[in-house]
């Protein structure tokens, strides 16, 4: 239940008042943002909140139950603010959102509203809006696991236990062109596809410091250099020179848990597991199907 503080319980219950929103970001690498649709900026609770630099209220739909309401915020791209570079690089995707009512003349009297996460953005001109979802949005995401044949472990992650950072599972490399969508590099002669087809990439220096990618597949490219396609298309255009690190990928079979990475005591699935030819096998036979059990 939301607490309302009595001093701005007994400010909204006059007849005039002087409130506003304010909105608080936290991104995923810890930057955090604060903005108001008040004329001058606010500060509360350690946040400075700007004015007329980023955020203004949009639509906002509520449900009963647990159904997962959604809200809009309208921006405009500032340089000193949000910058369009950031929006394309993901580094918003699934950033919190706590909304505030505040009083402008005193700040201390603040109030949270909600929390949620943005969701999608859309972009036009110099301005964006962007979805943000409830938390009981979390409540259609997948939880616990699948009875699959296939480990459904992150490679690296404490259920796999495979270490990535030892030398011979990462490779730096240097970036040199794009091709058809496609990264191409330089510096990989010693970068064996097969390992490292299903890893990732994370830039470690230019503008897309620090972001990752899945990586599809890699293959031979002209003049010695590597071919690397990716998941999705490079939202940052990088320049030449700009460094890359390469992580070994997985299959996420038993085979090449057993034999790449002498990993098999943490595989997370079950190989053994029949499949649909072994189901339907007795009704695809030539036997009788008189109900007695079947021999093999």
């Amino acid at each position: 239940m939301r607490s309302v503080p009595a001093a701005l319980s007994a400010h909204l219950e006059a007849s005039a008042t002087t409130v506003a929103r304010a909105w608080r970001l936290v991104r995923s690498d810890g930057v955090v943002l604060g903005f108001t649709d008040h004329d001058a900026p606010l500060t509360f609770g350690g946040t400075r909140y700007e004015a007329a630099s980023g955020l203004s209220a949009g639509e906002t739909e509520a449900m009963l139950g647990l159904g997962a309401g959604t809200q809009e915020i309208d921006g405009a791209l500032s340089s000193a603010a949000i910058k369009e570079a950031d929006i394309l690089a993901g580094r918003y995707d699934g950033a919190r959102v706590e909304t505030y009512v505040v009083n402008w003349q005193t700040p201390d009297e603040h109030c949270l509203l909600d929390v949620h996460e943005i969701g999608e953005v859309k972009r036009g001109g110099p301005a964006f809006t962007a979805e943000l979802r409830g938390i009981a949005s979390r409540l259609d995401r997948r939880r616990g696991r699948l009875y699959r044949r296939r480990c459904d472990a992150v490679l690296g992650d404490a259920r796999c236990g495979i270490d990535l950072s030892a030398p011979h599972l990462v490779r730096d490399v240097v970036y040199a062109r794009m091709s058809s969508g496609a990264l191409v590099v330089t510096e990989a002669e010693d970068v064996d596809p097969v390992l490292f087809s299903g890893g990732h990439l994370v830039w470690t220096s230019g503008v897309a410091k620090s972001l990752s990618a899945e990586i599809a597949g890699l293959y031979p490219a002209g003049g010695g250099g590597l071919r690397v396609e990716t998941i999705g298309a490079a939202r940052l255009e990088p320049s030449a020179g700009d460094r890359l690190r390469l992580h070994a990928g997985c299959d996420r079979s038993f085979s090449t848990c057993r034999s790449r990475f002498g990993n098999g005591l943490n595989f997370r699935g079950f190989p053994h597991l029949p499949g649909s030819d072994a189901a339907l096998g007795v009704a695809k036979s030539s036997g009788l199907h008189d109900g007695m059990p079947v021999v093999p």
